[in-house]
C-alpha cells in the first residue's frame, strides 16, 4: 500500500472518530453544564423538619398518606439523585425498549435534569429556572429533536411536581401548594409557580398510598390531553415511604396507552 492509499485510509477511519468523540465530550460538557446550574437553585433546607400538627386541616386521603410516608420530626429534603430502569415507547404506536435512566430534582425550587438513555438513543428532559426543556440525541451525538416554550414549561413543571413522591416532604402544604378535598380516596393538589397554576387529582389507597396522579398535560406541541402516572411498590428508604415503580400513560379518547415503566434502583436525598 503507497503512503497516499494508507494516508487516506487513516483518515477516514481517524477523521470521524476523532468528531464523534468530539461531540461526545461536547454533549457531557454540556451535560455537566446543566447539573451544575440545576444545583445552584437548590435550597437548603435541613433546618426545617416535619411536624404532624402541619395536616390540621387537610383532607382525610391526605393526612392518611403523610402519616404513612414520613415520620414525625422527618428532615425536610433538599435534593435528589436517582436511578432507573424499565421500558420504554418513543411513541405510542411503536414497541417497548429498554431504557436507563438518571435523574435530579431540587425541592422548594422547582427543578430537575433527567438523563435517559437506550441502545440508540438519549434524551435530556429538565425543568431548570423557570423553563422545560426536552433534547432527543442519536447515539447520544447527533441532535434529533429540541422543544421549548411554554407547552413544555407547564409539561415539566408537572412532571417535578408529580415525581415529588419520591421526596414527599416537598408535598406538604406551603405558600405555593395547596390541598383540597374530593372524597375518602381522592383529592386535588394544587400549585402556584411562575405565573402557572397546576393541579393533579390525586387518587390514594386506604394504607395510605399515592396510587394515582392524574392531569391535563400538552402532548408535546399538541394540546392538552389527559395524562396519568401510576405509581406502586412502596419501600421505606431514609426514613421515608416511596414507590420504587412508576408506569406513565396518556389516556386518549377514553383509551390509556401506557409509554413508560420505570423500577426505582438507586435513590439517595440530601
Amino acid at each position: 500500500m503507497n503512503k497516499v492509499l494508507l494516508i487516506t485510509v487513516l483518515a477516514i477511519i481517524i477523521i470521524p472518530a476523532l468528531i464523534f468523540f468530539a461531540g461526545r465530550g461536547l454533549v457531557a460538557s454540556q451535560e455537566k453544564e446543566e447539573i451544575r446550574k440545576l444545583k445552584s437553585f437548590a435550597a437548603d433546607l435541613s433546618g426545617q423538619n416535619y411536624d404532624e400538627r402541619q395536616l390540621s386541616g387537610l383532607p382525610e386521603p391526605v393526612r392518611r398518606y403523610f402519616k404513612y410516608a414520613l415520620k414525625d420530626g422527618q428532615q425536610y429534603v433538599s435534593s435528589v439523585s436517582l436511578k432507573h430502569d424499565g421500558q420504554f415507547k418513543t411513541a405510542l404506536d411503536k414497541e417497548w425498549i429498554d431504557i436507563e435512566g438518571q435523574q435530579y430534582f431540587t425541592a422548594e425550587k422547582p427543578g430537575f435534569l433527567w438523563k435517559g438513555k437506550t441502545a440508540l438513543f438519549s434524551v435530556r428532559d429538565m425543568y431548570i429556572a423557570g423553563e422545560g426543556r426536552i433534547v432527543i440525541f442519536l447515539l447520544s451525538l447527533f441532535r434529533l429533536q429540541e422543544g421549548t416554550g411554554e407547552n413544555y414549561d407547564q409539561g415539566e413543571l408537572l412532571r417535578w411536581l408529580g415525581e415529588s413522591v419520591w421526596f414527599p416532604t416537598n408535598l406538604l402544604p406551603g405558600p405555593r401548594l395547596a390541598w383540597s378535598a374530593i372524597d375518602n380516596d381522592t383529592a386535588m393538589l394544587n400549585f402556584n409557580y411562575n405565573g402557572q397554576e397546576l393541579g393533579y387529582k390525586v387518587s390514594f389507597n386506604a394504607k395510605g398510598e399515592i396510587t394515582q396522579l392524574e392531569t391535563r398535560r400538552h402532548m408535546g406541541e399538541d394540546g392538552a390531553e389527559t395524562w396519568l402516572g401510576r405509581v406502586s411498590d412502596y419501600k421505606q428508604v431514609n426514613s421515608m415511604m416511596i414507590p420504587m415503580r412508576i408506569e406513565a400513560l396518556w389516556r386518549l379518547k377514553g383509551v390509556e396507552h401506557s409509554y413508560a415503566r420505570f423500577n426505582i434502583t438507586e435513590i439517595e436525598h440530601d
